[in-house]
């Protein structure tokens, strides 16, 4: 039953790819290996939480030397009968999250520039759903042998539905209930020319906001948080790669984050 589900999701997930397609107009190959990469994708990632379903449509942004794109990220889809997470994130079979960005990258001066909206349908000790809106620049910095650095530096807000108050009161509706910025960066380590290491931590603090966000946002007295990702991956061709992931914090153990496999195809 659970390979027919998987095979069934990858099969939408490749005609989805058919179809976009059709209305792709890419001038060439893309590598892919680039955090900077713009190009129309499809992809989609077998998780402990469930099945990802990853889609991307290049543009044209009207603005010279420069290259841009939408991705919309569905996350956690029969996460209750495919994951195999413990106890500690309880799973079901409904969507647990969206997310989506629009980047844009200067071709010139390697230059990128980033909005990243998440919602998740999960209930959180802040809200009954929430979600962060955020803005970030990122810069891709001189190539040291095989190693290769981005540094980003962002800010963004935190908003959610029936937010919980200082006083313990429900804020009923959406609201926004904090700000944030956040320092990080992308680094890549070509091992072959088909095989490549990323880490990119990701530090997050509050700056404003309610008293409740601004103590706990990543947690009980958690106002900052260090996040981690390592990724391998290995490029089959320059339009396919398979790419393994793991997510961390300082909070919880490796072992104890997220892990998927990515299947990721350029159209």
């Amino acid at each position: 039953m659970r390979m027919k589900i998987i095979s069934g999701v990858f099969y939408s997930v490749v005609s989805c790819a058919l179809c976009v397609a059709v209305w792709a107009d890419e001038p060439e190959l893309q590598d892919m290996s680039d955090p900077l990469a713009v190009y129309t994708q499809a992809g989609a990632g077998y998780t402990n939480q469930g099945l990802n379903i990853k889609l991307g449509k290049s543009y044209d942004s009207g603005v010279e030397n420069q290259m841009a794109m939408n991705i919309i990220e569905i996350k956690g889809i029969y996460g209750e009968a495919l994951g195999w997470d413990s106890g500690n994130n309880p799973r079901d079979n409904s969507v647990d999250s969206f997310r989506f960005r629009n980047f844009k990258v200067n071709t010139t001066n390697g230059r990128g520039a980033q909005v990243d909206v998440s919602y998740s349908l999960k209930e959180s000790a802040l809200a009954e759903r929430s979600g962060t809106a955020s803005y970030s620049l990122m810069q891709a910095l001189p190539k040291l042998g095989r190693f290769q650095f981005y540094p980003l530096l962002g800010g963004g807000v935190n908003f959610g539905l029936n937010i919980v108050e200082d006083d313990g009161r429900i804020d009923s509706g959406y609201s926004v209930n904090g700000a944030f910025g956040l320092v990080g960066m992308y680094s890549k380590f070509d091992v072959t020319d088909k095989i490549w290491l990323n880490y990119n931590p990701f530090w997050f603090t509050t700056l404003s906001g309610a008293t409740n966000y601004q103590e706990n946002a990543y947690g009980p007295d958690q106002s900052d948080l260090l996040t981690h990702e390592f990724a391998a991956s290995y490029q089959f061709t320059p339009r396919f790669n398979l790419r393994y992931f793991a997510n961390w914090t300082e909070l919880n153990d490796f072992s104890d984050g997220n892990h998927r496999l990515e299947f990721n195809y350029q159209i």
